[in-house]
């Protein structure tokens, strides 16, 4: 029979302690091949084998160069205005240009009335 006391216990302890904590606060988008749930319960009931099946199995895999992003969101949000859903995006040339004329169109009239009200 193994003895659960001494050092193994409490590796087994500290790491039980880190696999819920783990599981708890890991995102359920990035949480493999079982639901967060199911996980929590797995680590809870069996410490040991759950523990190292949530290490090797359940936990996302960080540093791959793999990231995962929610819809509209990208590394390094450098300008989010661009990524903001229903933001007019050309397709076409002609769609663009017809674009271009409209603000310039529109900044004549504001310079237009700008001038009229000096």
């Amino acid at each position: 029979m193994l003895y659960f006391g001494g050092l193994f216990g409490v590796l087994m302890i500290g790491l039980l302690i880190f696999a819920v904590v783990d599981v708890i606060t890991t995102d359920e988008g990035s949480v493999r091949n079982l639901p967060k749930m199911l996980w929590l319960l797995l680590v809870l009931l069996f410490p040991l084998v759950g523990s190292i099946a949530w290490l090797v199995a359940g936990r996302p895999v960080v540093g791959t160069g793999r990231a995962r992003f929610a819809a509209y969101e990208r590394g390094a949000p450098a300008f989010p205005e661009y990524d903001r859903p229903g933001r007019f995006a050309a397709t076409e040339a002609d769609d663009d240009q017809e674009f271009l004329r409209r603000c310039r169109e529109r900044a004549e009239e504001q310079r237009r009335k700008g001038r009229e009200n000096q």
